[in-house]
């Protein structure tokens, strides 16, 4: 019984450097990120605070103890990866947010454009040339993912 008990304990001990070192690289990985500035600060936040969460649960043993009784959560990892679970949900959410409101502002910039050209038409007898960097802003372009 002793040795399945060791080997539990060591498990979990493993379990926790684990984590212990995701967190370090998600804080790290987001902290380059905003150092190259390929991530604004408004999106990192949730991705730092999900990191800290997670480090700091993962040190701090008995905080993780009393949240997985809590939340009715026995295997102490599992307790770690619903967190994980929900700051991604968290994430999501957001992403969703911010897409749907990019969504509804470009629809909006190509009505007024649409309206703009269609005044300037109006205003001249002649038709008037759109500029080709205006004809090009306003094709649909795939955007390009780095």
């Amino acid at each position: 019984m002793s040795s399945s008990s060791s080997l539990l304990a060591s498990t979990l001990a493993q379990q926790r450097i684990e984590v212990i070192g995701l967190a370090v690289v998600i804080c790290g990985v987001i902290f380059e990120l905003l150092r190259r500035k390929r991530l604004k600060e408004r999106y990192a936040i949730l991705w730092l605070v999900t990191g800290l969460t997670l480090l700091v649960l993962a040190l701090w043993k008995g905080l993780l103890t009393k949240f997985s009784h809590a939340a009715g959560i026995h295997y102490l990892p599992s307790a770690l990866f619903a967190v994980a679970f929900v700051f991604v949900l968290a994430m999501l959410v957001h992403a969703s947010l911010t897409i749907s409101r990019l969504s509804d502002q470009t629809t909006t910039l190509a009505q007024r454009l649409a309206l703009l050209q269609q005044r300037i038409e109006e205003s001249s007898s002649a038709p008037v040339e759109v500029p080709a960097e205006v004809e090009s802003a306003t094709q649909r372009q795939p955007v390009p993912v780095a």
